[in-house]
């Protein structure tokens, strides 16, 4: 069970280095180098917003059908492993959602990057002309 979220978390790390590497001030050959690689990125790694929503409804299934464990009916082993996992749960989410939010970021900047650099190159044709 541990797997997906250890992918998640290398895809949350790898998202966090992309989004300060095009975010961080550089040259602009450089820049240009790294956001149209980052673009090429971006593509098949859109698979993690289907997987995190996938992973998120899980959460949401075994949250509605978990045991509850209130009250004197459970011994206090039961109640540690309850409230352990009701944490579990809320770091996954938190997981989850940054996993959409940083990709969302991510392809936002490049898009703008991009389309900043074709204002650039039309304002380059017209004040050649």
């Amino acid at each position: 069970m541990g797997l997906q979220w250890m992918i998640l978390t290398y895809v949350v790390a790898a998202e966090a280095v992309m989004a300060v590497l095009i975010t961080l001030p550089s040259p602009k050959a450089l820049k240009s180098t790294l956001v149209s690689l980052i673009s090429l990125i971006l593509q098949p790694s859109m698979f993690i917003v289907p997987f995190a929503s996938f992973q998120l409804l899980d959460i949401y299934w075994k949250n509605e059908h978990r045991l509850m464990c209130s009250g004197e009916a459970c011994t206090a082993a039961e109640r540690d492993r309850y409230e352990k996992s009701i944490y579990k749960s809320q770091r996954n989410i938190i997981l989850c959602c940054a996993a959409c939010l940083l990709y969302w970021c991510v392809y936002r900047v490049c898009k703008y990057h991009k389309e900043i650099q074709t204002m650039e190159e039309v304002e380059k044709r017209y004040k050649e002309e």
